[in-house]
């Protein structure tokens, strides 16, 4: 069965709307899109091409897919971004949408009914891993399903105080092991997490 990864900027305070620019998601008034240009460097660089090293397949949600729709397919062929240009406008896409008649970019096709369960059949389906980036209203409810196999995080040093958020109150109780992290000179923390299993709990009268 193949995977489903996680990747989100995040700040402290778990708020992942807009990272990318100031136009991105203005909802909720946010003004403080952009947050994570700041802190780009080439450690940065190398974490998101090390993400993108392996196949996989991008699983979006439909604000997110319009984003990228409207972006990756028209990148320059010397631009920077190339790389990733090509990845995405290759990989195949699943979309959590209502309209998929108007899914026209490369390689895209609708998530069939309820989510859940077809997020679940893909998963079990021969491929490359799923993989998400943005669409936090998806992850929240992957998160609630209990679907989601990894994280990577990259998580910012700045308290943004409001802003859409990655993890809802109803997030499926998970533990996750730590299997490799590193931060970068601007201290952003790049971090792998694996599922492992359910949350343990105790007290500390027991120990010792």
């Amino acid at each position: 069965m193949r995977k489903l990864i996680v990747a989100a900027f995040t700040s402290l305070d778990n708020v992942i709307q807009a990272p990318g620019g100031p136009e991105e998601d203005t909802r909720g008034e946010f003004r403080l899109g952009g947050w994570i240009v700041p802190y780009a460097d080439k450690a940065i660089g190398q974490a998101i091409q090390a993400l993108f090293s392996q196949p996989f397949e991008l699983l979006l949600g439909r604000r997110t897919y319009d984003i990228f729709a409207s972006y990756w397919p028209h990148v320059q062929a010397h631009s920077n971004s190339r790389t990733i240009a090509d990845l995405f406008n290759n990989a195949p896409k699943h979309v959590a949408t209502h309209r998929c008649d108007t899914l026209n970019w490369q390689n895209s096709h609708a998530l069939p009914g309820n989510l859940a369960d077809a997020v679940r059949t893909l998963k079990h389906q021969d491929g490359a891993d799923l993989l998400t980036q943005g669409s936090g209203d998806l992850v929240r409810q992957l998160l609630a399903a209990g679907l989601v196999d990894e994280l990577r995080l990259m998580i910012y040093p700045i308290v943004l105080g409001r802003g859409k958020r990655l993890f809802g109150d109803n997030a499926q109780p998970s533990a996750f092991t730590l299997a490799h992290s590193t931060c970068t000179p601007g201290g952003v923390l790049i971090t792998h997490y694996v599922r492992s299993g359910e949350v343990r709990t105790g007290t500390f009268e027991s120990v010792g």
